[in-house]
Parts: C-alpha cells; sequence; structure tokens
C-alpha cells in the first residue's frame, strides 16, 4: 500500500489515468453479467425448471436484494472510509471481492439456484460499493473546472471496456457454438473472461491511484469508525437544509436514474419481445449502444465544463426523453436503432455529469460519504424503475409499449426537480466546514 499523501498534494496525470482505468476495469460486469449474457442463461438454463415467469422474478428479486444491501450500506462505507482515510483500502476490498465472487460464477450450472443467487448477490455488493468509493476520489485528484471533463472521460473508458469485455466472450461463445457446445459450457467461461479483465485492468488504480489525508482521523480504529460512520451520516442527514440543493439534485438523480435502469436492465427484453429481435441482434444492439455511450461520455465531459452539469443533464434527459418516444412509435427497425443511439449517448452524458456534480456539491474531507449518498440514491432507482417496469408489465397483460411509458415519465419528473437544483449556490455550500 503506497503512503498517504495529504489533501493539497496535486495529483499527477498518471493518477488521473489511474482513476479512469477503474472505470474501464468494472464496466464488464455490468455489461456481461447483468445486462447481456448472465442474465439470460439464469433464466434459462440454471433456473430453467421454474419456468420463465418464475425464473425471470426469482433474477429480479436477486438483483433488488443486491441493490438493496447497498442501498444500506454505502453511504454508512462512505463516512467510514472518510474518517479513517481508507478509501483505497475499501476499494482494494471490494475489487479482490468482486472479481473473486464474479469467477465463482463459473461453478454455476443447470439448478444451482442458490449459488447463483448467492454468488450474484455478493459480487453486486461489492461492485456497487468499489463504484461509490472510486467516484469518491474524483474531488480530490481534480479541479472544480475540470471535474466534469475527467468524469466524462472515465465513462468513456468504461464503455470501451463494456465493448471489450462483451467482445471477447462474444468471440469465445461463437467458437464454442461451432463446437456444438452448449450455454452451460461457454457461460460460465465468460464470467472467468470478465474476472481476469477486471482484476488486470485495475491494477493501474490499486497501483497509482494515491490516498489523500485529511483531518478527520490520522489512524484506522474499527469501532471508532464504524461510530463516527453512523454518526456523520446522521448529521448529513439532518443537515439537509444546509446542503439543500445536493438533495434536490439526488431526488432527482434517483427519479431519472430509475428510467435509466429500466433501460439497462430491460432494453434487451423489449427488443427481443417487441422488436423480435435474435440474439445476435441484441448483441449487437448492445454493442452499439456502448459505442455511442462512450462518445456521449466524451462529449458531455467537456461540454459540462462549458455550460454547467446541471444544464448538461437536462439536455441528456431531454435527449431520453425523444429515444423513449422513438421506441415506443417504432414498429421498423430503423426508429428503433435511432432511438437505440439516442439512447446510448444520453446514458453516456447523464452519469458522468450527474457523478461530477455530486462532486462539486461535496466539502472536503467528506467525499466517501455524499458519494454513498450518490450510490444509495442510484441503487434506490436500481430497485424502483426496473420493478416498476415490471410491475406494469404485469398489470397490462405482457405489453411492453405501454410500461415503456414509465420510463418517459420518470425521465420528465426528474427533469422537472432538476430545474429546482441551483448549481451555483450548491457549490458554496460544499466550502463550509463543519
Amino acid at each position: 500500500m503506497a503512503d498517504t499523501f495529504t489533501s493539497t498534494d496535486p495529483a499527477t496525470r498518471r493518477e488521473r489515468f489511474a482513476w479512469c482505468m477503474y472505470d474501464f476495469a468494472n464496466s464488464g460486469y455490468t455489461t456481461v453479467i447483468l445486462t447481456a449474457i448472465f442474465n439470460a442463461y439464469f433464466v434459462g438454463v440454471v433456473a430453467a425448471e421454474q419456468g420463465n415467469g418464475q425464473a425471470t422474478l426469482l433474477w429480479t428479486l436477486t438483483i433488488a436484494a443486491a441493490n438493496m444491501l447497498v442501498l444500506f450500506s454505502a453511504p454508512v462505507v462512505g463516512a467510514i472510509a472518510d474518517y479513517s482515510n481508507a478509501k483505497k483500502r475499501f476499494l482494494m476490498i471490494t475489487t479482490v471481492g468482486c472479481v473473486g465472487f464474479t469467477a465463482s460464477m463459473s461453478m454455476v450450472g443447470p439448478g444451482d439456484i442458490m449459488l447463483a443467487v448467492t454468488l450474484v448477490i455478493l459480487a453486486t455488493f461489492m461492485f456497487a460499493s468499489g463504484e461509490n468509493l472510486i467516484a469518491a476520489f474524483l474531488p480530490e485528484i481534480t479541479t472544480l473546472e475540470t471535474m466534469g471533463r475527467l468524469s466524462g472521460y472515465g465513462w468513456a473508458l468504461g464503455y470501451l471496456g463494456g465493448l471489450l469485455s462483451l467482445i471477447l466472450c462474444l468471440a469465445y461463445v461463437t467458437y464454442a457454438e461451432k463446437q456444438g457446445w452448449d450455454a452451460a459450457h461457454y457461460v460460465p467461461v465468460t464470467t472467468l473472461i470478465v474476472a481476469v479483465l477486471f482484476g488486470l485492468a485495475a491494477l493501474p488504480t490499486l497501483l497509482w491511484l494515491r490516498e489523500r489525508k485529511t483531518n478527520v482521523a490520522s489512524t484506522f480504529i474499527a469501532a471508532t469508525a464504524i461510530s463516527a460512520g453512523f454518526g456523520r451520516l446522521r448529521m448529513t442527514l439532518h443537515q439537509a437544509c444546509v446542503h439543500t440543493d445536493l438533495f434536490r439534485f439526488l431526488s432527482s438523480l434517483t427519479v431519472y436514474y430509475a428510467g435509466i435502469h429500466i433501460v439497462i436492465v430491460l432494453a434487451a427484453v423489449y427488443a427481443q419481445e417487441v422488436m423480435e429481435f435474435t440474439t445476435r441482434d441484441t448483441i449487437v444492439l448492445i454493442m452499439v449502444v456502448n459505442v455511442t455511450a462512450a462518445i456521449g461520455a466524451f462529449l458531455f465531459g467537456h461540454l459540462q465544463d462549458r455550460i454547467g452539469s446541471k444544464r448538461s443533464i437536462a439536455l441528456t434527459l431531454m435527449i431520453w426523453s425523444i429515444a423513449i418516444i422513438c421506441a415506443y412509435q417504432a414498429h421498423e427497425e430503423n426508429l428503433f436503432w435511432l432511438a437505440a443511439n439516442l439512447i446510448g449517448i444520453a446514458l453516456g452524458g447523464a452519469q458522468s455529469a450527474g457523478r461530477a456534480l455530486v462532486g462539486q456539491f461535496t466539502p472536503a474531507g467528506r467525499q466517501g460519504e455524499f458519494f454513498g449518498l450518490w450510490g444509495l440514491a442510484t441503487k434506490l432507482a436500481a430497485i424502483i424503475g426496473p420493478l416498476t417496469y415490471g410491475g406494469m408489465v404485469y398489470v397490462f397483460e405482457g405489453d411492453h409499449r405501454i410500461a415503456l411509458l414509465s420510463t418517459l415519465g420518470f425521465f420528465i419528473a426528474g427533469l422537472v426537480i432538476l430545474m429546482t437544483v441551483n448549481e451555483q449556490r450548491g457549490q458554496e455550500m460544499a466550502k463550509i466546514d463543519y
């Protein structure tokens, strides 16, 4: 473990690159495990004997359980990490944990429902916790003026990392299918590909990113840190009136991220059920969205430093709304592909700008705690969004088009709440030392 540096030590270019590489490293988990391959394997092979409906419900409940665990733990873990000056130590633990549990998924075969559920919950918890911790380094390694740009670089690299993971996995799947092997053989191997790529790509982060010491503590004492973590979380919530704009933005983020999570989790399902895409068509769709999302993150990273993060997010939500309307109206592939590309651009832009705005509203020395609240908001959205969509599909007897309107509702409501946020005032409140 590298020495701890003071908060005034400037970040090097290598450090900023190392920070961005973590987005590249961990993106394969969401792309392959949660979105493209392992989810379908769980429903179609692991829990196939339960029937498609019950297997799908079980997968949804598994993801909800993982997000619920993160929802309750993220702010406290962040506060403890801040108090103990141990964000990097915590990041190393979560990285090793996610890599290990992901690799262990290679042992999951037909009928191994409890093993699969347990490993997915643990791996997703480690992944999401690490995502919050790496975000907490952002205000330490960049300036207010360039925070959006660096966040955009990270998201752009992340989508490229997800694309690389998907390409490697699909190359192996194509080879395996030519050999006559079935999903029970080749899907477990794809989890190993994701784990290895995650571990290797995260090395620059773990080696070069430095912990910057704040004035909250000089040593790590577990009991004291835990007590302080809960205490500081209570203080943060009680002082919501001071950080009004932060909490207004987190409310907006929770709402519009619910729509984003619907798209992330269920876009492939919509493509297959409504547009009658084949598996290969759906894979190409996900790859294209990753490319356009990387472009969107890069472009909006520069744009938000010019026009502000709030305006950038508002613009992405307008693009989101147009994309959802296009998808709703699409009966032919051309309009649906237009919607997919708009979604990719808006996806990268919304995520990078949102992370940067939280960084701008975060007081010095409390990055882990406040980005823990950011993680809480995103995970609450990950529960609300997909369950809302699934409930509407059930109520309207399988009508995915009607259910898609819930996504549009989330984006419009999020935009309305966003309009109440004062970006400049939120930045000034972050300078208050208490």
